[in-house]
């Protein structure tokens, strides 16, 4: 009987807990990510600075090197300079914005990459996507995911707090990507990755009922995981789609409309918030959903609705409007829907006034 296998894409190490940084040199000595050592540390601003110096001196050979913010000219600096030095491997250090630039720079030239996070933002920290900024906004880069990753809760403790919530709603966004993707099976015949799904959607489930806040170790554990399988997840399927549905295409259009209304993950968790009222209102389903998450985002503080993040009604149905467009090719709820602009913004209205108490 034939034995089949799936080779599954996933890091060497995964260190999430408190303490974890003082372990990157013993790491970093594994001989799959540098066989002679001859590493480089990306770090942005904030507590990169501190991190490289508190491990530098367990490294052989190092360089340090300034990341100037999350955009595609910045990677591409680092992947000149990576390329020019014959490094090993890199490090990079800190939040979501550095670390995506230096996956870029990683794959660019075609070393691996260690992440090393100090908040918990979004799923970039372990996914084959960077988000950068470039002349024409923000877009999505398929990208080398992360050998290795490190959390270190004593580093996320010292975050600023709206960034660690943050990961909140993007995890939670994971069931609207989710149940979209079923959606264009069902409707288009796409195919469907169902280990992905799986562990798209378990990453979800783990957080939404999770006790405690992000003032937590166990909290944050489980948040960090979960960011963590959400980037598997997209690594197994090969592309973003188990933990990208018509609540990133909402994102990204608002991120283009009104540019620093909110952060990635602030803007995931409402935007699959929206998408589940399209569904109960729509489809009939979901309404459960809906519920689940306007309370898990609100026990965390978290935006769920225009206001909340500064849009009027008629900004953000103009950012639904335009979602689709920002994915061309992906199919979700709002592509299923394909409302007109008087009908979205009857929707919006119509979420504004059911669920803003």
């Amino acid at each position: 009987m034939p034995l089949l296998t799936r080779m599954l894409n996933a890091p060497l190490s995964i260190d999430v807990r408190r303490g974890a940084v003082a372990a990157l040199g013993d790491l970093l000595a594994d001989k799959r990510i540098a066989t002679e050592g001859r590493v480089a540390i990306a770090v942005g601003r904030g507590q990169g600075d501190q991190i490289a110096e508190h491990v530098r001196p367990s490294l052989a050979a190092c360089d340090v090197f300034q990341v100037d913010g999350g955009t595609v000219d910045a990677a591409v600096d680092l992947g000149t300079k990576l390329r020019g030095g014959s490094y090993e491997a890199v490090v990079g250090i800190g939040g979501g914005r550095t670390i995506d630039a230096t996956k870029y720079a990683a794959t660019l030239s075609g070393i691996p990459m260690v992440s090393v996070a100090t908040n918990l933002s979004h799923d970039g920290i372990c996914s084959p996507v960077a988000s950068l900024v470039h002349d024409k906004g923000k877009g999505s880069f398929g990208v080398v995911m992360p050998l290795a990753m490190v959390v270190d809760l004593d580093y996320v403790h010292a975050a600023p707090p709206r960034l660690v919530r943050a990961g909140i709603g993007d995890v939670v966004s994971n069931f609207s990507a989710v149940d979209d993707w079923l959606l264009a099976a069902e409707e288009c015949g796409e195919r469907v990755d169902r280990m992905a799904l799986t562990v798209a959607r378990t990453a979800a489930e783990a957080l939404l009922h999770q006790p405690g806040s992000i003032e937590s170790d166990r909290f944050l554990t489980v948040l960090a995981e979960g960011l963590v399988l959400s980037g598997m997840a997209m690594s197994f399927a090969g592309d973003s789609r188990p933990a990208s549905g018509g609540d990133h295409e909402i994102l990204h259009a608002i991120d283009q409309l009104y540019p620093d209304a909110a952060n990635h993950g602030e803007l995931a968790g409402l935007g699959a918030a929206f998408c589940y009222h399209l569904r109960a209102t729509h489809l009939g389903q979901g309404a459960d959903r809906l519920a689940e998450i306007l309370t898990c985002l609100g026990r965390h503080g978290l935006p769920r609705f225009p206001a909340d993040i500064g849009l009027s009604v008629e900004q953000f149905a103009d950012a639904v409007l335009l979602a689709p467009r920002t994915r061309p090719g992906r199919f979700t709820i709002l592509e299923y829907l394909g409302l007109d602009k008087g009908a979205t913004l009857k929707a919006v209205e119509e979420y504004v006034q059911a669920h803003g108490g």
